[in-house]
């Protein structure tokens, strides 16, 4: 530290020993140690609650962050409630039982086609089954009268009443569409 007394270099050593003796150095710009002191535990303060401030901050912004991804999540989970709804409801829409729709919807937003195209055969497979259940329920029985078709209401009349009663003892199923159930 170099101190700066004006005319130092002109002065005698008498001089100089009272000139420094009477400098003061807080009149020239330095501070004492008391004041140093004094500045650095202000400073240690202002970091510490600097610090305090930015842990709060930080722990805010890490909460904000958690609740973003949360929402995010609900977000992404009411999508995929939605797309399967919707291919559930698809499903339905083509005839698909409500389990066969599900699975299937399931499988489709999985991804597992395997699975899909497993469901899709079965969906077929019960349709067919479904339909030859029909067709055989549809087809008429053959007629009691040996002719391989089935008895008419004037084939009926025609017959004699002890006839009638077989026929209709032999065949109760169809005496009874060709009376209309009496």
């Amino acid at each position: 530290m170099k101190i700066k007394i004006e005319n130092y270099d002109k002065m005698t050593p008498e001089e100089k020993v009272a000139a420094l003796e009477a400098y003061d150095p807080e009149k020239d710009g330095y501070v004492t140690k008391k004041a140093f002191d004094d500045a650095a535990s202000d400073v240690a303060k202002y970091k510490k609650q600097l610090r305090e401030k930015q842990t709060e901050e930080e722990a805010k912004a890490e909460k904000d962050r958690e609740e973003r991804e949360q929402m995010i999540a609900r977000i992404e989970e009411l999508e995929r409630e939605k797309k399967h709804g919707t291919f559930v409801n698809a499903y339905l829409g083509v005839g698909y039982d409500e389990a066969l729709a599900r699975s299937s919807a399931d499988a489709l937003i999985k991804g597992d086609f395997d699975k899909v195209f497993a469901n899709q055969k079965a969906h077929i497979a019960g349709e067919l089954e479904k339909l030859r259940s029909e067709k055989l329920d549809s087809t008429p029985a053959p007629g009691g009268n040996g002719s391989g078709g089935s008895m008419t209401i004037e084939q009926l009349r025609a017959m004699s009443a002890k006839e009638r009663y077989e026929f209709s003892q032999n065949n109760p199923e169809e005496y009874k569409a060709l009376y209309g159930g009496n």
